[in-house]
């Protein structure tokens, strides 16, 4: 195959943008790589599986976490065409990622495995998809499988789709079977882009990533006019401008070429190291004679949990910043703003779309910024009324107002949830212990069920997925959204030591859960913490109410050691005399947490988890 690298301009009539959305573990990334091999811009000396895949985390898991983008040459009846892939992806925790995948394409294949069906995130995105009007082609994977039943879900999916049976392709990633065909549909299906090569320059960016050696990589697709290097360019959004140093394609690494021209996708070099200069959803244009309206952006991405990040050493704190402004260009949807914590120093109040973000966003300040952090446990966003009727807003529980509460208002989404029709009772079961409300139940086949429910956020963020497959054998599927909020009986849990509380152990529960997760957390702390050399209380407390209560028994120093034989009186003298010292102690001492404790009682994955655990 020749090489796009040196063509510019390519005809919007012979691109297809598109890209490829489905569940977890269904194919994606291995369908991506054929698509490599086959077109020509892979060989074989540099294959290697899930190639898409940069990060090292995302290969260790097996997930895809960013979306990525490839140029791809294709011929059809002796036709060149130029096929811009990108692959998104899977979790409901990266639904951002998909949707700013969708903006850049006019055409979806959805992607299924033939011995799962449908699953609840994969059906989200197709909705996405739609909404977008994107032409979508149902496509089947893994058909050689022996657990395959390609006819069963080619029925459900022509169900889903309103199409007929016949029209769903079936192909295997692993083996490269039926792929040749499923490029030849996209180039038929797929509708060619769309703009004008004449008007004022106008590009979206819908992702950004930062390189220490070159700043900013800005990737782009562009709308209108053209794009080349040497250019001066406009960001609509700040103003600012910049001169373009470099100007290429992903084909399946980065090329320099001459240019971009309408409906192509690339990526933009200024040197700018300044990781504000470029944000996703910005319009790029040129700075004489530019577009002077913006492109629609995205929707900016609503944040779902919260948690404190802080570093093990307080002097870490200015690279944790930094790491996180360039985090936050590589991930749109990372909100955080700084915070202070009695306990823990200083560090940032981060938001999350979920407990799987949370967790992936921790473990790359870690490995790729070298950081050591400690993670507070996970909350959600409440909205306070206090009995003078000013409202607050509380994303950590330190915020939690003194004063009395009228009302608390919590997060509420709407749940898909997809699973056989043999664990109906025991899904429904879960759900109305974690006080949730049945919207609907719907069959999509005689032996797989659809039930929508709406749940508190507090109720699933922690260990509800993970309770759903344990009670599903793996089987069922979950997807949610957001779904407005209710008034909920909340109330703070404060964990006092000494009588002193420590801000980093509270957690926002609901009042029925209370004294559960005092209990836990008090007989954990109780394990954690280093016995002193005098007693001390570890109470669990609403406001002024002892609802929970464990006790750390001190060092008793043996004083009598030196005594051997003699009369009693002397030891009863030494005795009383260390009495009183351990009351004087008791007085004055302060209990010393070590780092550990924090980060075993704040552990996300283990059994102190706030906010109305049933697990």
């Amino acid at each position: 195959m020749t090489s796009f690298a040196d063509k510019t301009f390519t005809p919007p009539e012979l691109i297809r943008n598109f890209c490829v959305i489905a569940h977890i573990d269904h194919g994606k990334s291995t369908l991506a790589d054929r698509m490599l091999q086959l077109t020509g811009v892979l060989d074989a000396r540099n294959y290697r599986a899930q190639y898409l895949d940069r990060m090292d985390i995302e290969r260790e898991r097996g997930i895809t976490i960013k979306a990525q983008n490839v140029r791809l040459p294709w011929q059809v009846n002796g036709v060149d065409h130029v096929l811009h892939l990108i692959d998104t992806p899977g979790h409901v925790d990266f639904t951002y990622e998909v949707s700013r995948a969708l903006e850049a394409c006019e055409g979806a294949v959805l992607l299924v495995d033939a011995a799962q069906g449908i699953e609840a995130q994969t059906l989200a995105n197709l909705y996405l998809a739609l909404e977008k009007d994107l032409r979508v082609i149902p496509v089947l994977n893994k058909i050689d499988l022996p657990a395959a039943e390609p006819d069963r879900y080619a029925a459900e999916l022509a169900h889903i789709l309103g199409c007929e049976p016949d029209d769903v392709l079936r192909v295997s990633a692993k083996t490269g079977q039926g792929v040749r065909e499923l490029l030849d549909v996209v180039v038929a299906q797929v509708p060619a882009p769309v703009g004008d090569d004449k008007a004022p320059t106008r590009a979206m960016i819908f992702d950004s990533v930062y390189d220490s050696y070159r700043g900013v990589v800005t990737y782009i697709r562009v709308m209108d006019g053209r794009i080349t290097p040497r250019d001066r360019i406009r960001m609509m959004s700040t103003n600012a401008t910049h001169e373009l140093l470099e100007v290429g394609i992903i084909s399946p690494d980065q090329k320099p070429c001459d240019g971009l021209g309408v409906g192509e996708v690339g990526y933009l070099m200024t040197g700018v190291k300044d990781v504000r200069q470029s944000r996703v959803g910005d319009t790029v244009t040129s700075e004489r004679n530019g577009a002077t309206v913006a492109l629609p952006g995205y929707r900016t991405p609503k944040p779902m949990v919260f948690a404190g990040l802080y570093p093990m050493d307080g002097s870490d704190y200015p690279e944790l910043r930094d790491a996180l402004d360039k985090l936050q260009l590589n991930d749109a949807a990372l909100s955080y703003e700084p915070e202070t914590s009695a306990a823990l120093g200083f560090g940032f109040r981060c938001g999350f779309l979920g407990l799987l973000h949370l967790e992936i966003t921790r473990d790359r300040l870690q490995r790729e910024f070298g950081l050591d952090l400690i993670s507070t446990a996970p909350n959600v966003v409440y909205r306070v009324v206090r009995d003078d009727g000013t409202e607050q807003v509380v994303t950590n529980p330190a915020d939690w107002p003194d004063g009395r509460v009228a009302e608390v208002y919590e997060p509420m989404v709407r749940c898909t949830l997809i699973a056989p029709s043999e664990f109906v009772g025991t899904i429904m079961e879960l759900c109305q212990g974690r006080r949730g409300t049945l919207l609907g139940m719907d069959y999509l086949s005689e032996s797989r069920v659809e039930l929508r429910y709406t749940l508190p956020m507090a109720e699933i963020v922690f260990d509800f997925f993970d309770a759903l497959k344990s009670r599903t054998r793996g089987y069922a599927s979950m997807d949610y959204e957001e779904a407005g909020e209710q008034i909920a009986d909340l109330v703070k849990v404060d964990i006092l030591l000494q009588g002193e509380p420590v801000d980093a152990f509270s957690a926002i529960v609901h009042r029925d859960a209370a004294y559960g997760y005092g209990t836990s957390m008090a007989t954990k702390l109780r394990e954690l913490i280093p016995r002193q050399q005098f007693e001390v209380p570890i109470q669990a407390a609403i406001g002024s109410r002892i609802i929970a209560r464990e006790t750390i028994r001190a060092i008793r120093k043996d004083v009598l050691a030196k005594c051997y034989g003699g009369d009693i009186t002397r030891k009863r003298k030494l005795l009383e005399k260390q009495k009183e010292g351990k009351k004087r102690m008791k007085t004055i001492g302060r209990v010393e947490v070590p780092q550990e404790a924090f980060v075993a009682a704040l552990s996300t994955n283990d059994s102190a988890k706030p906010a109305n655990k049933k697990s």
